[in-house]
């Protein structure tokens, strides 16, 4: 009820706060606190209230992992083709020419030869948001060589894997082929006895986590990454049963002998510099 003929209630516009630009906070897909941008970034991009992992690009991969100004790149100007014409909504080369404007990257891996704590490694890194992070006959191909390149100069192999969506449908039976051809460079370093260390993030899926991501001598993963074969909808889906809690997470698959170690993100240098000592 109104008193002394004010109206119940007032109408108050909030205005957003200048001197604040854009960007500054990030809300956490994980708790939904806020979150200062210089803090996160400080903090690896990990949130600082629950352990939530942000998506990171390949590039700030590399530079949070490596010694700093370490990275050559390999294989520069490799560029996927279309060669089935695939039509859909949208076409192979229009995804192609909108995720490389989105990105900055030609594709969805990244591979050359750096340090990690003044150690000589070789190391590859997909991209999520390329693609999904899906494996063409181009990021085969770039797998493929800086494996063989690792085994050739006898170095230590890194590949962090962020790939949600395993063989690329774009390009049919070529993508699947990589698979096997990623796998059999891989056989090829092993039998060197040289170390290759694989590092899971998320997602890890399909027919990335089918080949190369799972044949690591130590598999490593991020807390709470997706990693499996079908999506866990879909598999939902296909069997009508609910799935157990935390399924085809880190945590989950870790405790059912599919991975070795869950590490977090700041911690991940010096665990595979660790790891590396002890391989050698």
């Amino acid at each position: 009820m109104a008193i002394f003929g004010k109206p119940k209630y007032r109408v108050v516009k909030v205005s957003k706060r200048k001197g604040v630009p854009d960007g500054t906070w990030l809300k956490c897909e994980g708790c939904g606190e806020m979150i200062y941008k210089k803090n996160l970034d400080e903090n690896f991009r990990v949130c600082p209230k629950c352990n939530y992992h942000f998506v990171l690009g390949a590039h700030e991969r590399i530079s949070m992992f490596l010694d700093e100004g370490s990275f050559e790149e390999f294989e520069k100007g490799m560029r996927p083709k279309d060669f089935l014409k695939f039509k859909g909504p949208k076409s192979y080369l229009e995804k192609i020419e909108k995720d490389t404007a989105a990105t900055g990257m030609e594709e969805a891996a990244i591979v050359g030869k750096g340090r990690l704590n003044n150690r000589r490694v070789a190391l590859g890194v997909t991209d999520s948001r390329f693609i999904m992070g899906s494996m063409g006959y181009v990021v085969g191909e770039k797998i493929t060589r800086i494996t063989e390149f690792a085994t050739k100069n006898g170095l230590p192999l890194i590949i962090i894997s962020g790939s949600g969506g395993g063989a690329r449908m774009y390009e049919g039976m070529i993508s699947l082929m990589q698979m096997a051809k990623t796998s059999a460079a891989l056989a090829k370093h092993n039998d060197a006895r040289l170390p290759y260390i694989s590092i899971l993030t998320n997602p890890t899926m399909a027919g990335v986590l089918a080949s190369f991501a799972s044949l690591g001598d130590v598999i490593i993963a991020e807390p709470k990454a997706l990693i499996g074969f079908t999506g866990p909808r879909v598999i939902e889906q296909t069997i009508r049963q609910r799935l157990p809690d935390g399924f085809q997470r880190s945590e989950f698959l870790l405790k059912h002998g599919l991975i070795d170690m869950v590490v977090s993100r700041k911690n991940m240098k010096d665990t595979v510099v660790q790891l590396i000592g002890y391989m050698s």
